[in-house]
């Protein structure tokens, strides 16, 4: 611990957004970042508890507090106090494969279990993460690390999102050829294609799969398995295989009408051909917002991140809707520290819809009951108030109202992986629709074929695909080796 009043000392100042009116112009990320000497104070406010629930990830009332990778948080915050930015680094990079992932999208879970938070505000664990990777690229220190000896072993991983992406690395860097398949044109799976550019600006990702190329890992994009190759030719040629595709399937709705409406898109499709646009530099949005009442279903960060999007494409008004009801202010007695805070969240999107339209998007307790249409196309939608009798959802008599709609965009979440793949490998499924495979060995019903991400785990974050990912390399290693000193 460098400085031990340092938490009494500073205040909490994470990095500072641009202010709306000048960032809804563009898909450039937002985020300013404080100077070499401001960061080091923040890292002070770390007391290097004894006790450091920020790096453990515990699971309080269905709820996970603390980080998933068990990042050795006040080493490297205390390595940042005392300018050791190398050092501090190196000991980030033993448990996180990508902090420039995770410094940009990851909810901080690590920030909701620090002990500053019980009586005050958590230290900026999410914005250290990202000084101290960025430090890294900018100095050089992000070179190549190439196994000396390979091991003779081939593993194919299917999915080059961020579970597979972290399985792929480590395995990798263990001496055994690794080849990713991936059926878009480019790799990172929903870092790429699911979260906009604004929040995740795609040369991060170019920029690591230049690093793993270079230190030997093998990327297949536009090859999707199951179509282009078969899954027993995969089987054929490799000594394992892991199964990282996501949890793809999203959930509709069921409407009359619905299917012959051809103005409602999946969020996933929403994003994906916004940023397919921006980065073949389209003049013309493929699916555009532009001077439409958007309607959003889901109040969630994939609904917020269609919100960001809307606004930049020039939509005349966007509203969001969530099911459940608006969250507190503040935390309630029932939901105290370390628990994950359910409180109320104004996110970025949401901060620019206020800034743009003059009111908060969301309105809660509130889903679409029937969809209008006008000469072919959808003209407004009927919404209705919705409350909950224990688990079963019910409709408020006389809440209906209706909503000026000429795009729908789904954001409700997903039902587990792609129906295609599922046939095709032949794994057995949960009834929620992931592949069934054990928590400790992520060994799927298919001898020598594994499976990690949201594939396995279902919808979740980027720091828990990629800790399944390490996790998974370890469980295929310790089967290709008979051992394993991966953790």
């Amino acid at each position: 611990m460098g400085k031990a009043t340092g938490f009494l000392e500073y205040e909490r100042h994470e990095d500072p957004w641009m202010a709306a009116p000048v960032r809804i112009k563009d898909f450039s990320e937002f985020h300013e970042h404080l100077s070499e000497d401001e960061r080091r104070c923040q890292a002070a406010r770390c007391m290097d508890c004894g006790v450091p629930m920020c790096q453990s990830a515990i699971s309080l009332k269905g709820m996970v507090t603390g980080c998933p990778l068990h990042n050795l948080i006040p080493e490297w915050n205390d390595e940042i106090y005392k300018g050791h930015f190398e050092h501090a680094l190196s000991r980030l990079l033993k448990t996180s494969s990508f902090p420039e992932f995770t410094g940009r999208v990851c909810p901080a879970l690590c920030e909701k279990a620090c002990i500053n938070g019980y009586c005050g505000e958590s230290v900026t664990i999410h914005d250290n993460e990202l000084f101290l990777i960025e430090k890294g690229f900018e100095e050089g220190w992000m070179k190549p690390c190439i196994p000396p000896v390979r091991s003779g072993k081939s593993v194919a991983v299917v999915g080059a999102g961020p579970a597979g992406l972290a399985a792929a690395d480590r395995l990798n860097k263990r001496g055994h050829e690794v080849t990713v398949y991936e059926r878009e044109d480019r790799i990172g799976g929903l870092l790429m294609y699911g979260i906009p550019n604004m929040k995740l600006d795609k040369k991060v990702i170019e920029r690591r799969k230049k690093l793993m190329e270079e230190e030997g890992v093998v990327f297949k994009t536009g090859v999707d398995v199951g179509r282009d190759i078969t899954f027993e030719v995969l089987l054929k040629d490799n000594d394992a295989v892991i199964l990282s595709c996501g949890a793809k399937k999203p959930r509709d709705l069921s409407l009359p009408g619905r299917e012959e409406c051809k103005d409602i898109y999946f969020a996933v499709d929403f994003l994906k051909s916004a940023t397919k646009d921006l980065l073949s530099g389209n003049d013309k949005w493929t699916i555009s917002a532009k001077g439409k009442n958007v309607v959003i279903v889901g109040g969630g960060d994939t609904g917020n991140d269609c919100l960001g999007t809307c606004i930049r494409q020039g939509a005349k008004n966007v509203i969001q809707l969530e099911m459940m009801p608006k969250p507190p202010k503040e935390r309630r007695g029932d939901n105290p520290w370390p628990e994950w805070p359910k409180v109320l969240k104004t996110d970025y999107g949401q901060q620019e819809a206020i800034e743009v339209f003059g009111k908060d998007p969301r309105i809660y307790e509130t889903t679409v009951k029937e969809l209008k249409q006008k000469n072919g196309k959808l003209s407004s939608i009927k919404t209705v108030k919705v409350a909950f009798e224990g688990r079963k959802l019910i409709e408020v008599k006389g809440s209906e109202n209706e909503i000026d709609c000429d795009l729908l965009i789904i954001a409700a979440g997903f039902l587990g992986c792609e129906d295609y793949i599922a046939k095709e490998t032949k794994v057995s499924l949960t009834e929620r629709g992931n592949v069934d495979a054990k928590e400790g060995g992520y060994r799927t019903s298919v001898p020598k074929v594994f499976s990690a991400g949201d594939m396995r785990r279902g919808q979740s974050l980027v720091v828990w695909a990629i800790a399944e990912g390490r996790h998974c390399a370890a469980a295929v290693d310790e089967y290709l080796m008979g051992y394993t000193p991966l953790i």
